[in-house]
């Protein structure tokens, strides 16, 4: 069984699968949900903006750049952006970088989160990364607990310019 199938006896896990763009609305939607009081939220009106769709026909054209869904049941629960980055540093060595880990308030409590998780570290591996690295905001301290708890380490201080 892959490391990333969370306990099968105790919930149904999700299936970890490609996003396509019928999933965009409500990936949107998650990340709109996700999105922490004060910090730029995500219009999650419909129609969609064309942006959108040009971001993730980027995203679905990059062999090294998958928009990633949880799925449960027929219903789209958790989304995250796993990208694979080869470093000059390291002797060229390559390093996978997850971003937008969001799951369905609804959802907590069920690993969904972790089922994301499991699958970006067991793909990293795949891959031949030698390391897999995320950033989370500052606020989120259940998060970084999550994170913690999955083995991560706060190793690095993040800084970010808005352009």
């Amino acid at each position: 069984m892959p490391s990333w199938v969370v306990s099968e006896d105790i919930i149904p896990q999700p299936v970890i699968r490609r996003a396509n763009v019928h999933d965009l609305p409500r990936i949107v939607v998650l990340i709109a949900d996700g999105a922490r009081r004060g910090s730029a939220v995500d219009d999650a009106g419909l129609p969609l903006a064309q942006s959108y769709y040009d971001a993730f026909a980027a995203i679905d054209a990059d062999p090294d750049n998958d928009l990633m869904v949880a799925d449960y049941d027929g219903r789209v629960v958790g989304t995250f952006q796993f990208t694979v980055i080869t470093h000059i540093q390291h002797g060229g060595e390559r390093v996978a970088q997850v971003e937008s880990v969001h799951a369905d308030a609804a959802m907590r409590g069920k690993k969904i989160g972790e089922a994301m998780m499991r699958w970006a570290i067991d793909e990293a591996r795949r891959r031949g990364c030698f390391r897999i690295q995320l950033t989370s905001d500052t606020a989120r301290m259940d998060a970084h607990r999550f994170y913690e708890r999955l083995g991560f380490v706060a190793s690095h201080v993040g800084f970010e310019l808005m352009l």
